[in-house]
């Protein structure tokens, strides 16, 4: 062997375990979306770009496993049971989801990016201390059910009734919608309840909006994420204005929303997953509140509907869709 054949192959055996290591030390997270891909795309490229700026690079550094639940909530538990079986070292979702996922594990660390009940569902111990295996960050805010509807109340300043999406099977809708009725009361409106609990329950539900209610109100959950355009599209044709709590959920034909940011949140999420690759418990991690809520209209909507936005309430607005 000459001289130069053997520095390449003494080259090439030193390599080797470089990179065998660095193989090795490659992070594997397990990313469960509750919905589709395509309804999480700004999420998704949210959280992901965070993650790089962290120094956590998709293929490089770290191994994104994407899961999609398709807002079939009977796939979160054999979706988090696949995680656990890859032995990812963190599962990202939604609160809905992590749910399942605590119940499929009580080791591997999980972040929500988003929940709206962290505490009531069961996620957390406390806000503060979470204990347990997982954290994140809530969506929670005691008053913004009322603030949506007075809102609304200013937009169409003679609301009396208005109906309200929901499904009935979903534990954090069921609170939503309690939440709206109360606040229903308080502003003395009354409402109309569409209950669901599949996608193919929407379309039986919108002959109602035919009769009476002048809004619909919208409670988010996986299966309306997955379908919020039609539910838009339907609304938009029975000439009703919707009212979102997700800005993403606005999409084509969607009319208001208020609420905080699932882009920012999704972006926060990475911050967890970050620090928890690095070490720190979940246990460890103080759930994080929402401190900013963005209000948003779409302008073609209300164009097409024939609603006149008053100029005082645009220039309040966070964001304006034309």
């Amino acid at each position: 062997m000459n001289r130069r054949a053997f520095i390449t192959l003494l080259g090439g055996a030193a390599a080797w375990p470089l990179a065998a290591r660095a193989q090795q030390g490659r992070k594997t997270i397990g990313f469960l979306g509750a919905s589709t891909s395509s309804n999480w795309i700004n999420w998704t490229t949210a959280f992901v770009r965070r993650l790089g700026e962290l120094g956590w690079i998709e293929g490089r550094t770290v191994t994104i496993e994407y899961r999609w639940a398709d807002g079939r909530s009977e796939r979160f538990a054999e979706i988090a049971t696949e995680f656990v079986r890859l032995n990812v070292d963190v599962i990202v979702t939604v609160g809905s989801a992590a749910v399942s996922a605590k119940q499929v594990t009580s080791t591997t660390p999980i972040v929500f990016a988003a929940a709206s009940d962290p505490l009531g569902g069961g996620l957390v111990a406390s806000l503060a201390r979470p204990g347990g295996n997982a954290t994140g960050l809530s969506m929670q805010a005691s008053d913004a059910v009322g603030k949506r509807l007075e809102l609304l109340r200013e937009v169409l300043p003679e609301l009396r009734t208005f109906a309200v999406i929901g499904n009935v099977a979903y534990p954090a809708a069921v609170q939503e919608i309690s939440e709206v009725r109360e606040a229903a009361r308080s502003l003395g409106l009354d409402l109309k309840l569409l209950e669901i609990r599949r996608a193919e329950d929407i379309p039986d539900t919108f002959p109602a909006l035919k009769s009476s209610p002048q809004a619909l109100y919208v409670c988010a959950d996986p299966v309306v994420n997955a379908n919020h355009a039609r539910i838009n599209t339907l609304a938009l044709g029975a000439q009703v204005p919707t009212v979102h709590g997700v800005r993403d959920f606005l999409g084509a034909g969607g009319f208001m929303s208020y609420g905080p940011s699932v882009v920012y949140l999704f972006g926060r999420a990475a911050d967890y997953i970050d620090k928890i690759l690095r070490g720190a418990k979940p246990e460890d991690l103080p759930v994080e509140q929402p401190t900013k809520f963005d209000l948003v209209f779409n302008l073609t909507t209300a164009k097409a509907l024939g609603i006149e936005i008053p100029p005082t309430l645009l220039a309040r607005a966070d964001e304006v869709i034309e």
